[in-house]
């Protein structure tokens, strides 16, 4: 596990970008997973503004998001469909076909986690796979006890989840209590790992995960059982490093 140490979000945003603007050069058709919330937006930021003035394409590229909250259309500002358009994909050149997230809508969940997963095994998964870290350890929405084996599935989220995305939401009332996610076994299948951190609030998780055991109490530490994961984080997560 390689820990790379930025002096800020901005740093850690435009590192990470690099990464991924470098893998789509070498490979332009290249399978790049993402994820949402407040710690990746400064890295679509980064894509786009590279995008722009560079002239990186995305025409041959793929995409596969991590998750996305039952029960919420795409076109609700709150969906992670929208947070996507919103933040990257109706600012570069990638076909709208080509990015694929997870239906929170579907009649049929089971069916459709199968599907996602079929997605993502007919791409040949992975090349390069974006990550955060809860407070609790989750990656995607593997809340802790989720096991390593696990594949694309509902799951219940966790209270401390739900209050921490309820500052995008009116209430924590409005907060889904379900999501469809990415499985960890199908997370670990990915061929590059790059897990972001910033803030003082993500320090305890980064320390537990660096120095802790490899427990499915706390999803992230199956990382540590990957061999090519990078952790890219801030001064301020990595305090107790």
């Amino acid at each position: 596990m390689n820990i790379i140490k930025t002096e800020n979000y901005d740093e850690m945003s435009n590192m990470a970008a690099n990464k991924i603007i470098e893998m789509v050069r070498t490979n332009p058709k290249a399978t790049i997973g993402l994820a949402t919330g407040s710690t990746p937006k400064g890295v679509y930021k980064k894509l786009i503004e590279d995008h722009k003035a560079n002239g990186t394409t995305y025409k041959q590229a793929t995409t596969v998001n991590l998750d996305e909250y039952v029960g919420i259309s795409r076109n609700d500002p709150h969906s992670y469909h929208f947070f996507m358009r919103e933040q990257l994909f109706s600012h570069i050149d990638i076909p709208l076909e080509q990015t694929y997230i997870p239906d929170g809508m579907a009649k049929d969940l089971q069916l459709e986690c199968s599907r996602f997963e079929s997605v993502i095994q007919d791409l040949d998964g992975v090349d390069l796979q974006l990550l955060g870290i809860g407070h609790n350890g989750h990656i995607g929405f593997n809340e802790p006890g989720t096991s390593f084996e696990s594949r694309t599935h509902v799951v219940t989220l966790a209270e401390s989840t739900r209050k921490a995305n309820a500052r995008f939401f009116p209430s924590i009332e409005d907060v889904p209590a379900r999501a469809i996610t990415m499985g960890i076994a199908t997370i670990m299948e990915s061929k590059e790992i790059i897990l972001l951190a910033s803030g003082s609030s993500k320090a305890e998780a980064i320390a537990r995960l660096v120095n802790g055991e490899v427990n499915e109490n706390f999803p992230a530490s199956v990382l540590k059982l990957h061999k090519n994961v990078t952790i890219i984080a801030d001064k301020d997560a990595l305090q107790f490093i």
